[in-house]
């Protein structure tokens, strides 16, 4: 999973005029990576207990769409590859889904079917061992959204090659942190952030503030961060970098972000931040960006109506691309 490529800054201390409500951050260890909470509640009685609600959530929803639990729904399809149809819950049928829209939009550059590929680059991280690339090709020969089978009709999915495994890495986190912003909104919290691990989505802003200000590291630094903040409300944000994961080989830099074309990580200097109105459209879109040529990212970006900033690194000095009106939420 992503570490931290966001960081956010909220004032401790609001305007008078909203004394009744305080601030309140919860944070605790999800998915191999920090997962906060941030709220704004007048009791803090009651922001504990919706906190500790809104992890219960984030544990049932991890054990539906993690590839690290073997034991989780997901795996439990993947291991029905090229034998049976599997009946899908709504959450795991909903995110198959959106993940073919994400397919068919970005035209292919975000392929969940790449779950073979994945796990080898993780692997070869974990022991710091380059793959060859006749394995390289072989674990490709098992992707392809074309061999997933959707019956909407009786939410059933069927793998059509045995050894496929997806992968939901690059939507799920998108996908958890709406849901527990939408589940506060149902117990009447209108001013929250949730932060998974780079994936940012929020609702209202910090009492007496116009926004929650959130910063974005340099590409390819850890501490480093852009001049500039984004300034947001009711949306939500991820960016897109290899500060934590990547690979080096015969002095190339190796992503975490996958290829699917190549089955290699890319190997492009950038840092690709979007906004959009949801938090599952602004994940996926922020792999497909990495990938995409910055022309065609940020046509694709456009039509979903969302932001896109990139910063890369070109001859030792900082680019920017973005989209037209990106510029407002940049301070």
């Amino acid at each position: 999973m992503r570490r931290f490529f966001l960081t956010v800054f909220v004032s401790l201390f609001f305007a008078g005029g909203f004394a009744q409500l305080q601030r309140f951050s919860f944070t605790t260890g999800k998915m191999g990576s920090p997962f906060t909470i941030i709220m704004y509640a007048a009791d803090s009685g009651y922001a504990s207990h919706t906190a500790a609600q809104c992890f219960v959530l984030v544990d049932s929803l991890v054990n539906i769409l993690s590839d690290y639990i073997d034991s989780s729904e997901l795996n439990r399809l993947c291991a029905r590859a090229g034998k049976s149809s599997f009946h899908c819950s709504p959450v795991l049928f909903y995110l198959l889904q959106q993940s073919k829209y994400a397919y068919e939009n970005s035209l292919g550059s975000f392929d969940i079917t790449l779950g073979p590929v994945t796990r080898l680059w993780r692997n070869a991280r974990k022991e710091n061992r380059f793959p060859a690339p006749e394995i390289v090709q072989e674990k490709l020969a098992l992707t392809g959204f074309s061999k997933i089978k959707i019956d909407t009709s009786t939410h059933s999915v069927y793998l059509s090659q045995t050894g496929m495994q997806l992968d939901l890495g690059g939507i799920g986190q998108g996908y958890i942190a709406q849901r527990v912003i939408d589940y506060l909104q149902t117990l009447h919290i209108e001013n929250a952030l949730v932060d998974v691990s780079g994936d940012i989505v929020c609702t209202g802003k910090p009492p007496g503030k116009n926004g929650w200000t959130v910063a974005v590291n340099l590409p390819e630094s850890e501490h480093e961060l852009l001049p500039k903040h984004l300034l947001i409300s009711n949306t939500a944000v991820t960016t897109s970098g290899d500060v934590y994961q990547f690979m080096e080989h015969e002095g190339k830099r190796y992503s975490h972000i996958v290829d699917p074309a190549t089955g290699y990580g890319i190997t492009s200097q950038r840092n690709v931040t979007v906004m959009a109105k949801e938090g599952t459209l602004a994940d996926w879109l922020t792999k497909a960006c990495s990938i995409l040529p910055i022309a065609k990212a940020k046509k694709l970006v456009r039509r979903l109506h969302a932001g896109l900033l990139i910063a890369e690194m070109k001859n030792g000095n900082l680019v920017f691309h973005m989209t037209k009106g990106f510029s407002k939420f940049w301070k």
